[in-house]
Formats: C-alpha cells, structure tokens, sequence
C-alpha cells in the first residue's frame, strides 16, 4: 500500500458553505439518470441538435429500442459496443442503449486512423461498432472480425428543413450533402441505425447490473506512454463524479440548466460534464459535432447556455470571435475549464467577462475524471486546479518512494482516492497494480499542494525532461517562451542526449508579424531560465499536433524529434 488509510483534510475549511464533505451516492446504473429524468420530466428538453430537440421521453425510448436492436444482432451483456461517433443524437441513443442491453460501451474518437482504430477495436474484442456512414471505411478495415456494423448519418437528425434543403436539386446543396454523408457498400454486416429503432415486438427486459462492479464504459488513454490502455469505469464511478460535480456546484438558482455541449463526449470529460452531469438534473445539452468557433458563438446566442465546459484552447478561440459581445456571454453562470492549465491572460479576459463564474478544474481518465476543482465562488484560486472534490482524499508523495506523504509546498506526485476511481486498465493486470493500489490511484502527474488544500499541477511524470540529474518542467519553459512577441504557440520536450541524459527542444509556431530567430528566443530564455533550462534547439513548425480536446500532443513532437534525428545521423555516416 502506498499511503495510509487515513490522512488529513485540510481543504475541507475552504469549502464553501453548502458543499458537503461526504455524499449519498445512489445506487443506480448511469441509465438510472435517463429514467429518473424521464419519469419526472418527461416533456422537458434533453438534447438540442442544430434547432432539433429531443425530449427525455423520447430518448429514453430511443435508447430502449436501440437496446432491443441490439438484441436481435446477438448482443449479450458484458460484451463490448464500440461507438465511433461525433457528438449527435445517435450517439447518445446508442450510448444508453447499450448500457440499458447490460453491455459496455466503447469510446472511440471518429478521427482516429486505421491503425489506432486496429489495436482498439482488437484490445476490447467489440462485436458490434455504430459508425458515421463517412467513417465506416475506416472501421472496416481495421477490425474484420466484427459481426455487425451499425450505420447512421449525419443528417439522419437534423430538423425536416435542414433535411428537405439537403434533397434540393442545388450544386451547393449537393456538395454540402456529399460532405455530411457517404454512400455504403454490398456489406451483409452493415446495419441501419434505423433498424435499431423500430418498435420492439415485446416489451424491452432491462438488463440488471450491479453498479459498483460491473464496467459502463472503456475509455482509451490518450496514451503517453506506449499505446493506448482502455481504463475500465464502473456504473458507480460515473454516477458518483456526476453526484460530486453537482455537489461542488451548489450555488444554482433552481433554474433549468442548458450546457453546451461541444467537448466531444467519446472523450471522459465531455461525457460526464456534458452529458452525465446534465442529466442528474435533467438539464439540456446543445449538442455541437465539431469545433466550430462561429457555430459555437451562434448556439451561446440562440440557447443562452448557463454552463459552457471548454478547455483553454477553445475558450481562447470564441473570445477572440469578430463581434463577441461580452452580453453573448452573460447567460453563462459557470465556465468549466479543464484538460490542461489554463493561461493567465484567458483567466483574466474571462474573468473580465463573467467575475467569478470560472472554475479550474482538474482530471483524468482513470477518475472518471474530475478529481478538484475550485470553489464556484469568490475564494476561487484559478491559478490553481483546486480543491479536491467530495468524498476525493488527495496527498503529493515522493515518487521515488510513495509511501512517503511529503508536507505542504513540496513537489511531488499526486496520489488520489475516491469513489470515481476507475476499476482499472481492460486485461491489463500488471498496468492496473503499478496505478492502483488500496483504492489509491497514481495520477503520474507532478504537483504541489499548499497548506489549504489547493492543487497545482506542474507537469506530467513522463513529460518532465532530465539534463545532467537536474529536472527541467516543460511547461516553465513554455510559459517563458510565450512572452516573446514572436511566439504564437510552442511545446517544449526532451531528447536524448549522451553526455547530459536528455537535451531541451523547444517547437514554436511564430507569429505571422514577426520573424522566427532562434538566437533571439535563446537570449529571452536565457535571462528568464537557468542555463540547464534554455533550449538547446528551437524548431519552426506551423502548428502543434493536439488531442481530441486540444492537449499538445508531445509524444508526437517527441517521435518526430527522434526520427528527424536518427535521418540526420544518417545522412552524416
């Protein structure tokens, strides 16, 4: 074990009144939510879709018949469903549905190739996939031994006007169609998405789980080291992050909340904070497909969302949107950021806009995911990641000896537990015990904690680069690098290096109205940075490699660094 069962909480003195310690997590499947929503608001909105609206008795029914769908193709519970799918009506019907069949979804992001679709769709053992018709290409070539492949399209649920326009005779209506849909192939395992949706013959029997046992849903890591492990999260760790969430939020005025919806949901902080979440209290989601800076601003203007998760990257983008008026905002009552740290300068322009109605938060697949956040109030300290959660104990150790709890403003990992905490990686047993251990969840991330309870996270374990012993945090780097008129964007990573272990890389993305010159950002570094610290080397390139929900990818940069090395040692041979 490596910490001790009971340790101290000093955030509990800086919650705000009305957030509790502890809670009663009920003990309920994820569709529970669907179902409780549904039989005390069965009128009332829950997904809104390009003007389209679908009520939570509509779901709930769509999501029945796509379980009995299911049925009829074979599917059992505890297999695996894969679901390819950007954010759309179907993709929460199929979401449902298969939990309602007893089986375990699979997320998987749409864009992924062929090859990192192969490993995931053969890592589960999925039996079924439901895909976009553009994508299921793609799917079938990556993993044959599928039994069926569920098909649907991406104007199947616009509303009848948007789908009447897409059937005029019109060369630009005619391009927008190609672009939204494909035509399929002879395929006997390609099955309609609507075929899933007929009435039933009989009434659909509702597959019992044990919510603290059995698995919801296989997220795939974004893998930071080596390929991606699917972590396993229980019906409970769902249903107790989306009972936390709404405990931290305390403050509601006891109206209808509508959250935007555009953190695509096959990623674990778009699906519990803009699906899971909102429907606790059957709240409505605009779902948007895709980043759309302009779609984005036109939905906060038509919808007047009180609840906009985002990440920075995103938030940078709509504030930065031509005529966003700072009334095209004011419905927003909290900006839930998350994925990475955000800047200092977005923390102030949102600030600017809304007071205090940011929260930092901070999270991970493997805890489904939020794990702190800082108060939806005054005491908010958003240059932080917050307080860890209800129920969420948190400590910084000694990564070389984990046993070891380090005091408060000592650098460290952060070492987690709570009823979030995932079940551990798909049929990877020896990956789960170097994570977990007792309940107690290794984040891998490197933090201080200060004598509150407020968290920093200053960089991930495998991120951190080694020169001559010395520990060098990419993200201190970075943040130096940005003040220079010339940088519009850069990641920093390490390299191997003979004489100093690791050797410092910096890639920038220049700003259009200043030209690149490595000798100038070296000299900046230089008065900012100890020696160790200056990158040896900085890189042009015109834009950094991203995750899903805007993460820089520096495994990317990393391998590219590596082989742009291993050709120019072998052009020197």
């Amino acid at each position: 074990m490596w910490v001790s069962s009971q340790q101290p909480r000093p955030w509990l003195r800086c919650y705000p009144p009305g957030v509790p310690a502890a809670l009663d997590v009920p003990d309920i499947p994820v569709t529970g939510l669907l179902d409780d929503a549904a039989d005390h608001y069965p009128h009332r909105t829950a997904l809104i879709y390009f003007g389209r609206r679908v009520t939570y008795r509509a779901l709930r029914e769509a999501a029945d018949r796509f379980a009995a769908g299911l049925r009829r193709l074979g599917v059992q519970p505890g297999d695996r469903v894969s679901l390819v799918l950007p954010n759309c009506p179907q993709q929460v019907i199929a979401f449902f549905g298969v939990l309602r069949r007893g089986a375990i979804v699979v997320q998987h992001n749409p864009l992924s190739t062929g090859p990192e679709l192969r490993h995931q769709l053969a890592d589960c053992g999925a039996r079924v996939a439901v895909v976009l018709d553009r994508s299921h290409d793609t799917v079938r070539a990556a993993h044959a031994s599928l039994d069926h492949i569920v098909v649907t399209s991406a104007i199947d649920y616009l509303p009848a006007r948007e789908r009447l326009a897409l059937r005029l005779p019109l060369l630009q209506t005619q391009r927008r169609r190609a672009a939204l849909t494909a035509p399929l192939p002879d395929d006997p395992r390609l099955v309609p998405f609507a075929a899933l949706q007929r009435r039933a013959d009989r009434r659909v029997r509702r597959i019992e789980v044990d919510p603290a046992r059995d698995v919801a849903v296989i997220q795939y890591t974004s893998g930071t080291e080596g390929r991606p492990k699917g972590a396993m999260t229980t019906h409970r760790n769902l249903v107790a992050n989306a009972c936390q969430q709404h405990a931290w939020d305390h403050a509601g005025d006891g109206s209808v909340d509508v959250t935007v919806g555009v953190l695509p949901l096959f990623h674990s902080f778009g699906l519990t904070s803009c699906l899971i979440s909102p429907m606790m209290k059957a709240g409505a989601v605009v779902l948007l497909p895709r980043f759309d800076r302009d779609q984005i601003v036109r939905a906060i203007r038509r919808y007047r969302p009180s609840i906009f998760p985002g990440v920075p990257t995103l938030y940078d983008q709509v504030l930065d949107a031509p005529g966003l008026r700072p009334s095209d905002l004011a419905s927003v009552r909290i900006f839930v950021s998350g994925a990475f740290a955000m800047r200092r300068p977005t923390v102030a322009r949102l600030e600017a806009l809304g007071g205090n109605r940011l929260v930092q938060c901070y999270g991970l697949t493997e805890a489904s995911p939020a794990v702190t956040a800082n108060p939806v109030s005054a005491a908010a300290r958003n240059d932080t990641a917050g307080l860890p959660l209800p129920m969420t104990d948190a400590v910084i150790v000694d990564q070389a000896d984990p046993t070891r709890v380090l005091p408060p403003g000592e650098q460290g990992e952060l070492v987690v537990r709570g009823p979030q905490v995932f079940a551990g990686y798909w049929r990877q047993p020896l990956a789960t015990a170097e994570v977990l251990s007792k309940g107690w969840l290794r984040t891998g991330d490197i933090a201080v904690m200060d004598r509150d309870g407020f968290v920093t996270i200053l960089e991930r374990a495998h991120d951190l680069i080694k020169v001559s012993g010395f520990s060098v945090l990419p993200s201190e780097v970075e943040e130096v690098l940005r003040r220079h008129p010339a940088v519009l964007d850069c990641a920093v990573v390490g390299l191997p290096d003979a004489r100093r272990g690791e050797r410092v890389i910096a890639y920038v993305v220049e700003h259009p109205a200043y030209l690149f010159s490595a000798e100038e950002l070296e000299r900046h570094c230089a008065k900012y940075l100890t020696h160790y610290k200056v990158p040896q080397e900085f890189r042009p390139r015109d834009a950094l490699p991203r995750s899903a929900i805007g993460k820089v990818l520096r495994r990317t940069l990393r391998a590219e660094a590596m082989e742009a090395d291993r050709r120019k040692k072998s052009r020197h041979r």
